[in-house]
This record gives C-alpha cells, structure tokens and sequence, in this order.
C-alpha cells in the first residue's frame, strides 16, 4: 500500500473492548488521533517520491534523518497504531498458548517474570511511548520505545505492543498507567495475533 494512505478498519467494533477500553477512547484514540497520522502523512508525501513507497519503506528510509523527521513520526505512528489496534482482542490475556508461549519459558524465564518485566517496561517509558515484545533473530526481548519509534528499524521483529501515550488510557485510567497496562495483559493481549507474527 502506498500513498494516498487510509486509515485501516479496526479488528473489531468500537465497543468490543469494553469495559476495559470504552468506546469513547476508541473514538478520540483511533478516531482522530491515528486518523490524524494518516492525513499528515498523505499531505508530507503528497507529489514526492515517498508518495511511491509501503509504510514500512517510508519508515525505514526516513528513520534518523533529520530532515524527514516528520514523515517518520507519523508514519511509525500509523504503523504502531495499526500493530497496536490488533495486539488487543476481547477476552484475550492471560497466558498465552503454542510457540510464543515456550519461547517466553525459554527466553523470558517465564510467564510470571514476562508479565511483570512487560509491565514494568510499560510502566517506566518515560513520557510517551510503547512497550514491545519483540524477536530479535529468534530470541524473545521485551524492549521500549519513545513516542514514534519502532523495533523493527533496528532489525526487530514486533510481535506485541502496548500504547502508553496518554491518549490511549487517559479517559479510562486517568494517571493510573500501571493499571491500564496490568488490565491489558491480563484480560486483552491478543496472543494468536502474537504467535502468527512470532510463525510469519
């Protein structure tokens, strides 16, 4: 997919995630804040050759260039949304099942120490930014990042994520980010979109 870019359908309605997530933060969260990524990324690229490349191509070619700034933070922004939006399913949570499930045991010692490192990660992202499970050359990490940047400009490959913007919890959760992120893990990670990233 290249330019113009739209804005993609969420994996499900915008109330299926309720309580938990509400309809009303779905509706500013996707809404307006991704949409908002969508359109400053189609007016960036408007008649230039980046208008030609994937999402993914733009994202790498204008990682760390200073003059392209802007079209990175909102095409990464796009991507994480996208990559966030299908991280989360209703009833998800919990321990997850299948190869990402013994590669946690191997490589993460665990669930238990998973679930609590993935918090903290999410937790302590100073300011904006995302909380990510990761492969890096077949090996399990949890990393962070801030505000736009993703993994995979560094050769990792996402497998989950959590939004720890303000946006994504600030109408359910207010300032209490580490509830926001303990009820994510436990009730709506979505592991089969995990284990189909963890497989591709």
């Amino acid at each position: 997919m290249s330019a113009p870019f739209s804005l993609p359908p969420l994996p499900y309605a915008d109330n299926a995630l309720e309580p938990l997530i509400s309809a009303n933060t779905l509706s500013f969260h996707y809404g307006k804040h991704h949409k908002a990524y969508v359109d400053n990324l189609n007016k960036l690229v408007e008649g230039k050759d980046l208008a030609q490349l994937s999402l993914e191509d733009i994202i790498k070619k204008s990682a760390g260039d200073a003059a392209l700034v802007g079209v990175f933070n909102n095409a990464a922004q796009i991507w994480n949304h996208t990559f966030y939006w299908n991280s989360l399913k209703p009833n998800g949570g919990g321990k997850p099942t299948g190869a990402i499930a013994a590669a946690i045991d191997k490589d993460l010692g665990g669930y238990d120490k998973f679930k609590a490192d993935f918090a903290n990660a999410a937790v302590t992202q100073f300011g904006s930014g995302w909380a990510w499970l990761v492969s890096d050359a077949g090996v399990l990490k949890i990393v962070k990042t801030g505000n736009a940047e993703v993994p995979f400009t560094k050769g990792q490959k996402p497998l989950l994520t959590i939004d720890v913007w303000e946006h994504a919890y600030y109408l359910d959760y207010q300032n209490l980010r580490a509830k926001y992120v303990e009820t994510l893990i436990d009730k709506l990670l979505n592991w089969d979109f995990a284990n189909a990233n963890f497989a591709g």
